[in-house]
């Protein structure tokens, strides 16, 4: 499993000179997209697990003057150091975290489910490593580990809010009032950021950064409001992006005069999200303007890249469909019969999204969902990224999806990782084909834009905005180096 997924990252690097281009809006290292014979040459170091040999060959002085090689060999680094955080259980610790659960759990049974594919993995000098997040995938892919995990003493789990009663009252309300937007929520959140003093040790005279995710004004949701705003408890007036940037940030900045106190910036903002609900019907289809942008049905690479092998899957799924809509669908459903929702990498470490996806038939919603916008593109239809936050009542968590142009409505919503929904009404059953539920926060209208003001190192997360950035005299502090806390209330109560 762990040398197919790792393998991307050769795969990658020697791709076409079309697919090695220099860009700023790629969502990924420029490590991953250069040319440079050493980084190439490191690439497949890492690819063969030798971490340390590629660390070395990257740190030596090779007499090169560029200064684009030299930033994408310093990502590179940064890249493989990331990389190594990724993987840094070893099988004693994982063993110690199953055993909470599976408590004769063995080294026996980690080869086995090794060997069956069902545990996430790399070999890194000489050593096996086992990605940070398990063993939550173990509980998802092995049926041996999930049949002798503990039973629950909390009893039968009491009824309490279902997703799809929220999408049936959307089609309810939908339907009988002719709107688009109902069923709407109004939702008020705290968002912080603290970077504590073991990150700004020796830094008394710098330059502290920081980037905030703040909400977009678009179409469902509305009436954005920013109520406060604080830099270490003190009021602080942050550099709000315009309306419509592709990745909406709220800036601060300080300069440290005491490194021994931590950095603190919050942020309190309020919005209304409602449910976004079309009537489509496959014969109102119309082609496309004339003067449609095609950028969002070309390739993007790294992540959107139009392979052979999506290229060829893409022409079997639509199978001669010439319907725009109709072609959705049938992309949506084999996505969702064919690609497993599992916990993944930082998008940092991931070379190519739609490839990684495609060539493992797993990955979460952001991998998905580029997956699904590369297909729809390879079929005809634009599509393009859209994400934020989902804050349903039984909780909140960071989330990816897309958006499609289907004439005459425009742009609408598909939710790839929410897939096919168990109900018997294709309405419920087809929900996320082209409609969106309450319980969003939309942060990004695009992935890898250049945040306002622009970030000078590379981002911890080049390709998506949900956490937030830091940034210390132009140095990049990565996700480890800092905390961030949110509280959400919908409506006035907590989620």
């Amino acid at each position: 499993m762990r040398k197919t997924a790792a393998a991307l990252i050769l795969g990658i690097a020697l791709m076409s000179n079309a697919f090695a281009q220099q860009s700023k809006d790629t969502g990924a290292s420029v490590a991953f997209t250069s040319n440079d014979p050493v980084i190439k040459k490191a690439l497949a170091l890492v690819n063969d697990g030798k971490f340390s040999e590629a660390q070395a060959i990257l740190a030596s002085d090779d007499g090169h003057s560029d200064a684009n090689v030299a930033r994408a060999r310093e990502e590179m680094l940064d890249v493989i150091g990331r990389l190594r955080r990724e993987y840094s259980l070893d099988e004693a610790g994982l063993l110690e975290k199953i055993k909470k659960q599976v408590s004769d759990a063995t080294a026996a049974d980690l080869k086995k489910w090794r060997d069956a594919g069902e545990v996430q993995y790399r070999v890194i000098d000489g050593k096996v490593m086992y990605f940070r997040r398990e063993p939550s995938n173990i509980f998802r892919f092995s049926a041996d580990a999930k049949s002798r995990m503990k039973k629950s003493s909390g009893g039968e789990a009491q009824p309490g809010w279902r997703l799809t009663d929220h999408l049936k009252e959307v089609v309810s309300q939908a339907e009988s009032t002719g709107k688009t937007d109902v069923c709407p929520l109004t939702h008020r959140v705290e968002y912080s950021i603290s970077v504590p003093t073991s990150s700004l040790t020796g830094k008394t005279g710098s330059l502290a950064r920081i980037w905030l995710p703040f909400p977009q004004e678009y179409r469902q949701q509305k009436d954005v409001k920013l109520i406060s705003e604080t830099l270490n408890g003190e009021k602080y007036e942050p550099q709000i992006a315009p309306n419509a940037s592709p990745q909406r940030t709220a800036y601060f900045e300080q300069k440290i005069t005491d490194a021994s106190k931590p950095i603190e910036a919050k942020i309190v903002f309020e919005y209304t999200s409602f449910a976004y609900y079309l009537q489509l019907d496959d014969a109102r289809v119309r082609p496309l303007p004339a003067d449609f942008d095609r950028t969002y049905l070309s390739v993007r690479p790294p992540h959107i890249a139009f392979t052979p092998q999506i290229k060829d899957l893409v022409a079997k799924i639509v199978d001669g469909e010439s319907n725009p809509l109709a072609r959705v669908r049938k992309i949506y459903h084999w996505i969702d019969a064919n690609v497993r929702y599992h916990a993944e990498e930082e998008y940092c470490v991931i070379p190519s999204f739609a490839t990684a996806c495609l060539s493992r038939h797993k990955g979460d919603c952001g991998i998905q969902s580029t997956l699904f916008i590369t297909m729809c593109r390879a079929a005809g239809v634009p599509a393009r990224w859209q994400s934020g936050w989902e804050t349903k009542p039984v909780g909140w968590t960071m989330h990816d999806w897309a958006e499609i142009y289907i004439a005459p409505w425009g742009w609408v919503p598909c939710d790839m990782s929410y897939g096919v929904q168990k109900s018997e009404d294709p309405k419920i059953a087809d929900f996320y084909i082209g409609h969106q539920d309450s319980h969003r926060m939309i942060v990004n209208l695009d992935y890898g834009r250049e945040l306002i003001p622009p970030k000078n190192s590379l981002r911890s997360e080049p390709a998506d905005f949900q956490r937030g950035e830091v940034e210390i005299d132009g140095k990049n502090l990565y996700f480890d180096e800092w905390d961030y806390d949110i509280k959400i209330w919908i409506d006035g109560k907590q989620i």
